[in-house]
């Protein structure tokens, strides 16, 4: 069965916080948009096994300190 194609989504991110993901996504051997994809897909198996999302103030706003 032939994979659908991806859907393009313009994202707009704080400059620490693509910082961030940047950094993470060289860790882990992806580009910045593979680690977003592999981030969302993990949320969304954990919502889809236990019915929640990752933490009660997932609507809060995200302070990062990085340096």
């Amino acid at each position: 069965m032939a994979e659908s194609p991806k859907k393009q989504v313009p994202l707009r991110l704080s400059a620490k916080l693509y910082d961030a993901l940047a950094a993470w996504a060289e860790d882990d051997f992806r580009s910045v948009n593979g680690q977003i994809e592999y981030l969302l897909t993990e949320c969304v198996k954990q919502r889809k096994k236990n019915g929640k999302y990752v933490g009660e103030d997932i609507d809060k706003p995200l302070e990062l300190e990085i340096e």
